[in-house]
């Protein structure tokens, strides 16, 4: 018998038994290749200190986790994006607009899986500073807030609000729209790229609500758009997309993160967006105007999941006549 079967002895290392010729807690960490100043150990139930891991002696039977730091969550085969230097793993993007309370809103962005809010920036209610805010409901700590201009009809309204928006919670990523006029809530895309140009050169991230325009996109992203948002139809329509070729031209030409905004009716329109190969929908009126806000919420993460999944995948060929499915070769 030789001299390491000789001194072999059983132990338990994180949940599994292990045989060992280590006799300090140190030689077992070597052995397992682990460097020993990125760990911690316990032995039998006590917190081994790193620096004394050499004397702490190993005996038949002895139970030891050992630890180490790693990201929280499970990232194992994410499909994550980026944008601004921050990384999201919903691809889902929500309002807090429409919804009969704060609590169907929280419900809802529970449901919806999303991690980004967009959030309007309007005046305290003076008359009663007691009165509930959104931030009781939703907290800006978990959640990513994205402060937006909704309602602004020129660059001057919108940086304006935004420069609040960052002196009351100090937030950068912000959601830009400028508006044409109150009927189609369409944007002025004259004004917007003002305003672009305006707020990345006083530090903001601005990621910009447009029309689906291939060209204008492209000058948004040269004036500092971290994001471009081309609407899918007008604001609250319910349409769906209603011109994928421009938008799947915006996705093909951008070097940033392409979002469809707007016109969302349900849960096969945010799939489509999703098949055009976009980083992303944003979508408020589609699920808070639902008669159950909150089973849509559940319907739009899914169907978000599965449109990535059909982009990745490769949709199959489209053909002008049938193929069949089986072989014709050997029918009876």
């Amino acid at each position: 018998m030789s001299e390491t079967q000789a001194t072999s002895i059983t132990v338990t290392v994180n949940g599994d038994s292990r045989s060992t010729s280590a006799s300090t807690a140190a030689q077992l960490v070597r052995e397992l290749d682990l460097d020993p100043a990125r760990v911690a150990v316990e032995h039998n139930g006590e917190i081994a200190p790193r620096s004394s891991l050499a004397e702490v002696a190993l005996s038949e039977g002895d139970r030891l986790e050992i630890v180490h730091f790693v990201g929280g969550g499970d990232h194992a085969g994410q499909d994550s994006w980026s944008v601004a230097g921050r990384t999201f793993t919903s691809r889902l993007i929500v309002g807090t607009g429409k919804y009969k309370d704060f609590e169907q809103n929280a419900a809802a962005l529970e449901a919806s899986g999303a991690e980004i809010v967009t959030v309007a920036v309007r005046r305290v209610n003076v008359s009663d500073p007691k009165a509930p805010m959104l931030t009781d409901y939703i907290d800006p700590k978990t959640v990513t807030y994205l402060p937006n201009t909704a309602g602004c009809f020129t660059a001057d309204e919108a940086i304006r609000t935004l420069r609040l928006a960052r002196e009351a919670g100090g937030w950068d990523l912000v959601k830009l729209e400028v508006l044409g006029e109150a009927r189609t809530l369409y944007p002025d895309m004259r004004e917007t790229l003002k305003a672009t140009e305006v707020l990345a050169k006083e530090g903001f991230h601005p990621m910009v609500y447009c029309a689906d325009d291939p060209i204008a996109a492209q000058q948004l992203e040269e004036a500092g758009a971290v994001a471009i948002m081309p609407l899918g139809a007008p604001i609250g329509s319910g349409l769906g997309i209603q011109n994928r070729v421009t938008i799947r031209l915006i996705v093909e030409g951008a070097k940033v993160p392409v979002l469809v905004d707007a016109g969302v009716g349900t849960a096969s329109d945010a799939a489509v967006a999703m098949e055009l190969g976009c980083d992303g929908v944003l979508m408020n009126t589609a699920i808070a105007e639902a008669q159950d806000p909150i089973r849509m919420a559940r319907a739009m993460k899914l169907a978000v999941e599965a449109g990535r999944d059909a982009y990745l995948a490769g949709r199959m060929a489209t053909r002008k006549y049938a193929d069949p499915s089986s072989p014709l070769a050997g029918l009876i």
